[in-house]
Order: C-alpha cells, then structure tokens, then sequence
C-alpha cells in the first residue's frame, strides 16, 4: 500500500509534462502558420504592381504590395470607413439599401457585335487613309472608331492615328501611350487593313485632305470620297468627331462600330493595371459612386457658366474663351445657360442632389474630375456632406501617378476605368466623358447610371436659394420621383428633337455611343422593348 501511494505522485507528474508538451507544440505550430506561412492572396494582389513597374524602369522590390495598398494620404479616409463602411448592415431594411445601389433591370439584353455570316474581310486595299484624332480623350476614341468604319468604307488602309497635340490640354501622348496598339491591331484583324506608320515610298505621295461632313451617310463616303482614289494614294482625315450619322446606317456598319470602341480601343497596358488598382482600392470602402464632376476650367470658360463665381473669375473665364480659336461662340448669357440646364452642376449643387436622393454621408465618392476651378473652397460643401471623397490622387501614390500625371488624356483614361467600374456613375454635366462612360455600362449590363435632370434641379435649387424651399423631405421627394427612370434602364436611343432641321437636327439626337440599343446589343428573350 505504501509502495502505492509513492508511485501515485510520480504518475501525476508525467502526465503533467506530457500536457505541458502538448500545449507548447501547438501553440508554436501556430504561431509558425500564421507568420511564416505566405498568404496565398499575396501573388494575385501584386500583379498590378509588376504590370506597372515595368512602366516605371523600378525594382519590383520598391513596389511591395504591403507599401502601396495604403499610400500615406489614404490612412485617415481608411480610419474613417473601417468605422462607418457601407455594406448595408446598418440600413432599416434591405429595399432601402438597393433603391440607391441595385442596378435596374437589363431585361434580357447582352451584346451583340460579331459580325454576320455574310461580313466580308477587308478586299484590296486602295490607298491609306491618315486621321488626326481631334479633342479630349474621349472625343478621340468616339472619333477613331468611326474612323475605322471609314476606312472600311473606303477599302483603305489605315494607318495608326495620330491624337490631338493643340487642344486646351496640350498633351503630346501618341497613340500607343494611350491605347493598347497591338490589341487595336489584331483586335481588327478581320475588318480593316491597319499599319502602324505611313511606308516611306509614299511619304512624300501627294495627298488628299479632307474635312469630311459631320453625321454623313454611308453613300456620302462611297459617292463624294470613294472617287478621290482615282488620284490619290493617300487622303488624310483633317478632323474625326462626329464624322458618321448617329441612325440609318447598316447594321453592321454599326456593330463594328461598336466593336472599335467597346472592345478594339482598350486602353494600354499601365493605366489599364493601375485603373484596375485604383477599383480595388475604392472597392475596399464598399459600394462607391463615381462622380464625373465636370466643373473645370475649360469646360465653364467654354460653357459660358459663371453661376456662383466672382467677378474676377467670370473675366478669367470669358478671356479664355475669346482667346481660343476654334470655340466659335464668343457672347454666352450664363443665366439664360443656367434656367437652360446648359450648364454643369456645381459641388455644391450635387451635394444637394446627393442627399436628396438618399444617399447617407458614409457614401464614398470617386471624383472623376481634373483640377476643380476654385480648388479646395469650391469643394468644400460638398465634402462636408461627404467626407470620403477620393480621387486618383488621393488613392495612388505619387510614385504610381508619376508617370502619367503630365498627360491628361492618360490621367483621364484612369478615370474612365473607374467610372465604369462603379456601382453607381453619375455626371454633372452631359460632356464626351459622360456620354462615352454611360454607354460603355449599358453595353456591360446596364449599370445604374444616374443622369441629373439640370433643367429641372437648377428650378428647384433656386427656390431653396430664395427661401420658397427647404431642404428636406419635400425636396427630396420631388428630386427622387424626377429622376426614378433616369437610372441607366434600356431604352432604344434618342431620335432627332421634333421641330429641328437641316444640321441642328443631327445635333439633336442621342449620340450614338451614348446609348448602344438596339444596334449592338440583343435580347435574350423573345419579348419587346
């Protein structure tokens, strides 16, 4: 008995070791997996950084994903929306959270832009056909892509265009800084000739330049342009927008159309890499609305639109216009602009506009925009009602902008990406980028896109101003029920405006990539539009 009560205690304490031993290896063992092991997101989030690093000659090394997630003036905005990020688990019910983000019905629609049994490839090409692309970025694109159903029209060979040096921008990007060049080239393959330089044997060709009609038919080019062959080797383009009709043209003249812009004209390879980098990052904040807040410079100077601006800026703006050229009207009345809806929405207008749809003061913001005219004053109201507001600048580093922030139409290609990107797309004003970005989401899907009413916002934003209004409610009412069917749902495009003649007429109608339906997108199903 005494023999056991000695052993009793021994076997106590083995057991103890042997517990203490158990405990010790798993807690290293996971100690082990946690800060040893790599995380196997760790590849995929960095691509976008290897992608760009061969833009900037950098060592991969000074690129760590770790370093470039959070550039420094991301920590306070990644502060704030950790605490207040918008997911929906704070909204009275899930129909209230949907009416601002859910995106409307497609109604069966997806595209269609593969050419028909019937669709010829390019015959013997008669002769090259130069463009010089005129405008800001997205002018351009729309302008090249028509392009390149004229030079199909023409049985030309196209050689790369060249883009505009001597807008307002002056920027000196060429084709290939903007556009992937080799994607373009093969993405054509089957539709048009296309060369990336003029051969030498006809540099110094004689030539045929051309201002071709604006909104002109296909028998415009094969009666009055096709001819021109007959002595001439080369005929160069003078100007690309606006060069075809909206309407009426063959179906697939169009569907080429679209497929030059949709799918032909991606942008190249590092501002597609740090766009789709610029996405993740607003993702991160949740559900986000890209504003395409066009209230810059060039655009009031053009647009006439000095509403809310000192004297000083108002004689600014109207020197800008009268010393530009070819901004052919000079006397604008800014108040006629304005009860017009001529004129964009100002920061303050589209919080305002904001709130009133709904949209609490958590939402983040992506400011699709270059420098706003009066700065940080300007935007002030407006990010008192939204304190995330982001931009390229904001979410990128300066090392990651470095190489495009001398080059507008490179700087604006980032923010086409987000724009169309976004859970929700709204413009202030109806400009190129507006227009370009709200059919690229209706060929995609139908992306809820937001277009304000300005005619009628600037009406009631006057009787706020004039004490017959208040904020609230009944605001909020009359702005929601305004714009409820005007959220990106499929419609066929816009004819002429009833009452318009002659080249006024053209004006008046729905630009063709605006709104791609019905010539580029198909219905699923058997039912109507």
């Amino acid at each position: 008995m005494a023999q056991r009560r000695r052993l009793r205690p021994s076997r106590m304490s083995i057991l103890r070791c042997l517990l203490t031993c158990a405990l010790v290896t798993f807690a290293t063992v996971a100690l082990l997996s946690g800060h040893v092991l790599p995380s196997s997101k760790a590849p995929s989030s960095s691509s976008g950084i290897n992608k760009l690093s061969k833009r900037w000659n950098a060592p991969t090394e000074e690129l760590r994903w770790t370093q470039e997630l959070s550039p420094p003036q991301l920590s306070k905005f990644i502060d704030y929306s950790r605490s207040r990020k918008l997911d929906g688990s704070d909204w009275a019910t899930s129909a209230e959270f949907e009416k601002l983000w859910k995106a409307p019905s497609s109604r069966g629609f997806v595209p269609c832009v593969a050419p028909g049994s019937s669709y010829l490839p390019p015959g013997e090409s008669r002769g090259y056909l130069l463009v010089h692309a005129n405008g800001g970025l997205n002018q351009m694109k729309a302008g090249i892509s028509d392009m390149v159903v004229v030079a199909r029209l023409l049985n030309a060979t196209l050689v790369i265009p060249k883009l505009d040096k001597n807008s307002f921008w002056q920027d000196t990007s060429k084709f290939a800084d903007v556009f992937d060049e080799e994607h373009f080239l093969a993405s054509l393959v089957n539709d048009i000739k296309i060369v990336k330089k003029l051969p030498l044997e006809f540099a110094k060709a004689k030539r045929a330049v051309k201002y071709f009609t604006s909104w002109s038919s296909v028998d415009y080019y094969q009666r009055e342009i096709f001819h021109l062959w007959n002595n001439y080797q080369v005929i160069r383009a003078a100007k690309s927008d606006a060069r075809l009709a909206n309407n009426n043209l063959p179906p697939e003249i169009q569907k080429l159309r679209c497929r030059a812009f949709y799918e032909a004209l991606r942008f190249a390879p590092p501002i597609e890499a740090l766009g789709k980098l610029l996405v993740d990052r607003m993702k991160s904040f949740g559900p986000y609305i890209a504003l395409h807040l066009r209230y810059e410079k060039d655009m009031l100077a053009f647009s006439g639109c000095t509403y809310g601006l000192s004297e000083m800026e108002s004689d600014e703006l109207t020197a800008i216009r009268e010393n530009i050229t070819y901004w052919k009207v000079k006397e604008i009345d800014p108040l006629e602009q304005r009860v017009r809806g001529y004129c964009p929405l100002t920061p303050k207008e589209v919080g305002v506009f904001l709130s009133s749809l709904g949209y609490p003061s958590n939402t983040p913001i992506y400011i699709a925009a270059g420098e706003i005219y009066g700065g940080q004053t300007r935007m002030a109201d407006l990010e008192s009602r939204f304190p995330i507001l982001m931009s390229k600048e904001k979410l990128a580093s300066e090392e990651e902008l470095r190489p495009f922030s001398k080059y507008a139409s490179q700087m604006a290609a980032l923010d086409y990406i987000v724009s169309v990107e976004s859970n929700v797309f709204i413009p202030s004003y109806s400009g190129n980028m507006a227009r370009a970005v709200e059919g690229h989401r209706r060929f995609l899907g139908h992306r809820k896109t937001i277009i304000p009413d300005r005619k009628a916002l600037v009406h009631l934003f006057d009787k706020v101003d004039h004490g017959q209004l208040s904020e609230g409610p009944k605001l909020s009412d009359r702005i929601t029920e305004i714009h409820r069917r005007r959220q990106g749902s499929p419609r066929k495009r816009k004819g002429a405006v009833p009452g318009t003649r002659g080249r006024d007429r053209f004006r008046s109608e729905e630009v063709f990539y605006e709104n791609p339906l019905p010539d580029c997108l198909c219905q699923s199903s058997s039912s109507d539009l």
